[in-house]
């Protein structure tokens, strides 16, 4: 699984015009789910997500997860993060997993990342949504599991 985490002061999504879901403080995370990707997987991006330190603490170090500061989550699936640009113009989506396996690890995310006590805000798996994300810093991180491969 890949997560693309945003501090972020609001998030938003807009499905056909009409406000879906948003979030003030707190971390946009647009998730991108493969073939191979298991529930493990998610729980652990999930515990990650929970505890990263993005924030600052009182000195200005970036000390603080979402749980200290109030914070929520706007979780977006993407399957756009397993697109492969490397042959061509056209990105392939090869990698990325099918609809059905990418939607239960998405709400297995999701439900860990709850479980951990952080607000969650979702998206609409398989809509065409806007997008609004106020990067706060800005304060962008990539995360994958495939680190827990190597």
């Amino acid at each position: 699984m890949r997560a693309l985490v945003q501090r972020v002061r609001r998030g938003a999504v807009w499905v056909e015009g009409r406000l879906l879901s948003e979030v003030g403080q707190g971390l946009v995370v647009l998730l991108g789910v493969r073939h191979e990707d298991t529930e493990d997987d998610a729980r652990w991006l999930a515990r990650k997500v929970a505890q990263l330190r993005v924030f600052a603490d009182p000195e200005g170090k970036m000390n603080r997860s979402v749980l200290d500061v109030g914070g929520g989550v706007l979780s977006v699936s993407q399957f756009t993060l397993y697109g492969d640009a490397r042959k061509g113009n056209r990105p392939s989506f090869v990698d990325a997993a099918q609809p059905e396996h990418a939607r239960r690890l998405y709400e297995v995310f999701n439900h860990a990342l709850r479980a951990h006590g952080v607000p969650v805000a979702t998206g609409q798996f398989g809509a065409v949504m806007l997008v609004e994300i106020h990067n706060d810093g800005p304060v962008t991180l990539w995360l994958d599991t495939e680190v827990l491969r190597s």
